[in-house]
């Protein structure tokens, strides 16, 4: 972790710029661009000041810089972006993705995109994240000069192998069950969040109410007004700060968000085990064929049905030279068969190991991250409710100085 790049350089996504241009499609589109700036550790350090660089993205970059890490790192847990576009959200927050509010908070999460990344101890090394932050032009073209696409296994192979393998591991089997669980839990508490956020929202609205009743009231009272201006004051100042509220309130359920899509990222390391446990076994299966092949070829005899055992019955046996040849052959493949099972069961056992270290990893992160969230949101609520009993604890003695 001393070497990870987030200790070497200060990598922030300062502003949100809203742009209109043309797509591939020659046709106009208004679009979000982000300014990523930084600034080398080592410098300030020393005593200096250290230039600032600075380069704009679209989000859709960062997608295409996410994508190429999932392609390129398949045992990593690669830290997911933010939402495109708002989800889980209460009645009074806008869901357009061009919403300033909306922008302010994914630009954040783009940040702690990036800081993730940078933090991680393998991820943080990748010269194409490096050229992402640094270099501004043709950085597009390096990335696709690197073929990652051409690696991207297909849904459809994905979910032939989760059907079809036989002995899949029970240690990722479990992870993919624990990852969908997540993802529904996470989910239903960010729709109870949503609806408590609604009714609070009416709450603290409707003290509004009480402000401008108890401002009415004072007008014609002559003994008692000041206590019911007073009053009205306080529920008035109360009913204003619902807004900032639910806005701190929206910086946790982002992150409870970023877990909910690091759910995916679990699941697409098991996708990708799947796909390497199914390749071994058709591997073995492949080899175990050819090596019966090569047997009954060897011994004249044919144990299961077959049509190659009809037609011999059919139009002859194979002459000795015929048979000495395609055993020939059968031998050659047995022994690149079993090269090629080696190597695969090999490359499968790295995967679990670099795997399974990096899931360890994302355990910790994710114990540290979610602990210090909910105990953050807990401690704005308990603040919350005792500016409520402020409030009414002042205008007690509004009403007791009448």
């Amino acid at each position: 972790m001393e070497d990870c790049l987030a200790k070497k350089m200060e990598i922030t996504v300062s502003e949100a710029e809203k742009r209109t241009g043309r797509n591939a499609m020659n046709m106009q589109e208004t679009y979000t661009a982000y300014l990523i700036e930084t600034r080398a550790v080592e410098s300030q350090s020393e005593g200096q000041c250290a230039p600032v660089d600075s380069l704009w993205r679209r989000y859709s970059e960062f997608e295409l810089l996410r994508n190429y890490l999932s392609v390129t790192y398949p045992h990593i847990v690669v830290p997911p972006l933010p939402e495109k576009r708002a989800d889980f959200v209460w009645h009074k927050l806008s869901a357009d993705n061009m919403d300033p509010d909306f922008v302010e908070r994914r630009r954040i999460g783009l940040e702690n995109f990036l800081l993730r990344v940078a933090s991680h101890p393998v991820l943080c090394q990748d010269k194409i994240f490096y050229s992402f932050l640094t270099q501004e032009g043709g950085w597009k073209e390096m990335v696709n000069e690197t073929g990652f696409q051409l690696k991207a296994d297909s849904r459809l192979k994905a979910l032939n192998a989760t059907f079809r393998v036989k002995n899949p591991d029970k240690r990722f089997t479990e992870l993919k069950h624990y990852s969908d669980e997540l993802q529904s839990v996470i989910s239903h508490l960010l729709r109870v969040r949503a609806r408590v956020a609604d009714r609070l929202y009416g709450v603290y609205k409707v003290h509004g109410n009480y402000g401008r009743v108890f401002s009415e009231w004072s007008a014609i009272e002559k003994e008692m007004g000041d206590g019911l201006q007073s009053a009205g004051h306080h529920m008035d100042v109360y009913a204003a700060s619902i807004d900032d509220i639910l806005e701190e309130e929206e910086h946790y359920a982002d992150q409870l968000k970023e877990y909910l899509f690091y759910a995916e990222a679990l699941r697409a390391v098991c996708r990708k085990h799947e796909l390497m446990q199914y390749d071994l076994e058709m591997a073995a299966q492949d080899l175990t064929s050819k090596k019966q092949q090569c047997e009954e070829l060897a011994t004249g005899t044919v144990r299961t049905f077959s049509l190659k055992g009809m037609t011999s019955k059919l139009f002859g046996q194979e002459t000795p030279e015929q048979r000495e040849a395609k055993i020939k052959v059968l031998e050659e493949q047995i022994q690149e068969g079993e090269e090629q099972l080696k190597s695969k069961n090999l490359e499968s056992r790295d995967f679990v190991k670099s795997a399974w270290a990096d899931i360890e990893r994302f355990k910790e992160q994710k114990n540290h991250d979610l602990k210090e969230a909910l105990i953050s949101y807990a401690v704005m609520q308990i603040s919350m409710c005792k500016k409520g009993i402020q409030v009414w604890t002042n205008a007690k003695e509004c009403f007791s100085k009448m």
